[in-house]
């Protein structure tokens, strides 16, 4: 239990008061809605069927001015001595609660505080005797939602999410930041207006001060799996009623020729040593000696690339060749940087070091050796295998709980935890999984299998504390998938989702229409780390690819619904966002002019690590080399070729099931929820005139009408899990 606020017992208090009497009621889903003004608030009282009350402040005035002046059916309007307020209420029978509110100031104000808008009130006046946990709650810009249960009384659980969208107009006015303003403490929690200091709300101008969505569930979870599987299933539930923002079609196979252009040609995307080249980390950094994650993470995407354009581009050829000079036969590994080169670190940070190892550095480049062996590359498969019984070695001396840094000769720690009490990364042993499950794969040797189950079993326990870095965890949900196919044990399933749960408490759920961040698209963006300030291409991207994995793994698997639905929709939403990474897409004011690390051309296709805050420039890391995945990761999975034919069909959902009869047909199952739509775009490949289509759905016969959209492509839009026919004739 957590002291009061003044704010909160003075609100406890009037709550409690038997002469407030009810401006409005309403239930819904078996809880009942009551709204009170009690002077300086306008509440909304949810009462749950166990006993249990949760009170939402939808409106604030200082002091006992705020008087209700209008009621219109669940629509308010409310005089104060600070402005007029107009509170829209409204309730479905999930249950879900919506109230928007708007202010319209009689004076130029400046808001130096604001209250919470959460209260559990107790009865009688005694909130300070009720008890719940906070699971989730927002961390810098990600999604400003609480995921709270109540223990006593044991009534429910709820999510509340507060649209960031729509206040835009308060930030831009106020030049404030939406960055944690959805947090607090038992029983005091909930939406806060950020607080301006030098600029302040106009007189006579109207703006919303919140919009907040709170779904019900009257279970309250007993264990991890179930609070897991009940976060995954609210935030869905709540995603559905969102204002999503719109997507428009953008040019994929014109921008992956631009950036393989400059990736191939620009001598700041390259090192030379003893006669070799490499693949730099960023753009112009000459200073770090070359890295095997850097090599593979740009490699395999272009592997993608070329094997579904059935074409050979001759760097995969020169970043081949070059993987076995990573080797150390004395280490009996691949290590991290570049055995030649070693001497080039400075050793200003910590990782910086000859023979330092960032547990998650290790695995990765083992994950993509594979994922070549599997394709039939012998030099990756021997570097793979070779490799395996050294990362055993470690696994069991860390006792499959990694650290941060550690030493490859010795294992001697480096660096034991990410911040104190917080333990190392914890994501990596679901990476271990992975790389396990692999070597099973591909040589079926049995221990490997174990392996990959007792590394998985490290990860109970963990809750949302297990994401350490996007990508890895997106890749171990995908292992732990797998593994559960593979045994039938439920509890990989779980594991699964509490891989996915960690990923999507990280996303932003909202688009930062303010300051630089009108120029960028940010609705569901993915941040790399539990407390990054930034969203990054490279783990965006590699989360997108793991993604696809996963979705094809689960065809025909019983997952929750919640898991399908916001996972196509993050895929659906990055293809939108993901060429804003590039600064030739960005004004040149925003782009940070000396970036950490390297140089910063804002003329090349090279994307930016980093994508901030609106108030923020952007690409202050770096222009990232071994983001340069982006394009090459997408189109392969996005458009698909149509044997003999001058278009390709773009579609923004994972699909699968493709089947082409040529020059007459070709059909396919789209992913997704069939509550929500995607489009599918008809691309003219070449100058020729596009056939004529009939596009039906789910062997009807009725035709889908399309629209001619620029550079004479045809839109269309299809709801999720459907399956499509496309026909033709000229």
């Amino acid at each position: 239990m957590n002291g009061l606020t003044p704010w909160a017992a003075s609100a406890s208090a009037q709550l409690a008061d038997e002469n407030l009497t009810a401006v409005y009621s309403n239930d819904a889903g078996g809880i009942t809605f009551k709204v009170f003004c009690s002077g300086d608030s306008l509440w909304i009282v949810a009462h749950w069927p166990k006993g249990g009350r949760i009170a939402f402040r939808a409106a604030y005035s200082p002091g006992s001015s705020l008087t209700v002046k209008k009621v219109n059916d669940s629509s308010f309007l409310l005089n104060s001595d600070v402005g007029t307020y107009h509170v829209k209420i409204s309730l479905n029978n999930e249950p879900v609660l919506r109230y928007t509110t708007s202010l319209k100031p009689h004076k130029d104000l400046s808001i130096p505080f604001w209250p919470r808008d959460i209260l559990v009130p107790g009865n009688e006046n005694n909130a300070e005797h009720t008890a719940g946990k906070i699971h989730v709650s927002q961390v810098g810009t990600r999604s400003g939602l609480i995921y709270s249960s109540m223990h006593k009384p044991k009534s429910g659980s709820f999510l509340y999410f507060q649209n960031l969208t729509a206040l835009a107009k308060y930030c831009e006015q106020t030049k404030t930041s939406c960055a944690n303003v959805v947090g607090g403490n038992w029983p005091e929690m909930g939406f806060a207006l950020p607080p301006s200091k030098d600029n302040f709300l106009e007189a006579g101008k109207e703006v919303i001060i919140s919009d907040a969505f709170v779904v019900f569930d009257e279970e309250v979870p007993a264990d991890e799996a179930a609070i897991i599987r009940q976060y995954l299933n609210l935030l869905a539930a709540v995603y559905l009623h969102l204002p999503l923002p719109p997507t428009t079609y953008k040019e994929w196979p014109e921008i992956l020729q631009k950036g393989l252009k400059d990736l191939i040609d620009n001598p700041g995307c390259w090192s030379q040593v003893a006669g070799h080249s490499y693949f730099n980390a960023y753009v112009s950094d000459y200073a770090t000696p070359p890295e095997i994650m850097v090599q593979l993470a740009v490699l395999l995407p272009l592997q993608d690339y070329a094997e579904w354009s059935k074409t050979k581009p001759e760097v995969i050829k020169t970043i081949k060749a070059n993987l076995p000079s990573f080797y150390d036969k004395k280490i009996g590994s691949i290590m991290r940087w570049l055995p030649a080169a070693e001497d080039k670190l400075e050793e200003e940070e910590e990782q910086k070091k000859p023979k330092v190892m960032d547990s998650w550095y290790l695995h990765h480049p083992l994950l993509n050796l594979s994922r070549l062996a599997l394709k039939g590359d012998k030099t990756a498969e021997k570097l793979f295998l070779d490799s395996l019984d050294f990362s055993i070695k470690v696994a069991h001396h860390f006792k499959y709980r990694w650290p941060v840094f550690y030493k490859m000769d010795t294992l001697e720690v480096v660096k034991e935890e990410t911040a104190p009490g917080k333990g190392g990364e914890k994501d990596v042993a679901g990476l271990y999984a992975h790389v396990m499950l692999q070597a099973w794969e591909l040589t079926k040797e049995k221990r490997y299998l174990n392996e990959a189950e007792k590394a998985a079993k490290t990860l109970q326990g963990l809750g949302f504390e297990m994401f350490y870095q996007a990508n890895n965890t997106a890749f171990a949900s995908g292992a732990l998938l797998r593994l559960y196919k593979i045994t039938k044990n439920k509890l990989y399933l779980d594991l699964s989702y509490l891989c996915l749960a960690g990923i999507f408490k990280n996303v932003q759920l909202w688009d930062c229409n303010y300051g630089y961040g009108k120029h960028f698209p940010s609705f569901f963006a993915l941040f790399p780390l539990n407390d990054a300030p930034y969203t990054a291409v490279y783990e965006e991207q590699e989360v997108f690819c793991a993604f696809h994995d996963y979705m094809k793994h689960a065809q025909g698997e019983d997952i929750l619904p919640s898991v399908r639905l916001l996972i196509t929709e993050y895929i659906r939403y990055l293809v939108e966002r993901a060429v804003y990474y590039y600064p030739t897409i960005l004004p040149k004011e925003m782009l940070e002019e000396k970036p950490k690390i390297g140089e910063l051309d804002p003329e090349l296709w090279i994307a930016l690590e980093d994508l901030h805050d609106g108030w923020e420039k952007s690409g202050a890391v770096g222009q990232e080399v071994y983001g340069a995945g982006n394009a090459f990761g997408i189109s392969p999975r996005h458009y698909l070729l149509v044997p003999g034919e001058e278009f390709m069909v773009y579609i923004e959902y994972p699909a699968a099931g493709y089947n082409a009869v040529k020059g007459k047909a070709i059909s396919f199952t789209l992913s997704g929820d069939e509550r929500l739509t995607c489009k599918m775009v008809l691309v003219k490949s070449s100058d020729t005139a596009l056939p004529e289509f009939s596009v039906t759905i789910n062997g009807t016969k009725e035709l889908l009408k399309g629209e001619t959209i620029k550079n004479g492509h045809i839109q269309y839009l299809l709801k999720g899990n459907q399956q499509v026919r496309i026909s033709w004739k000229r």
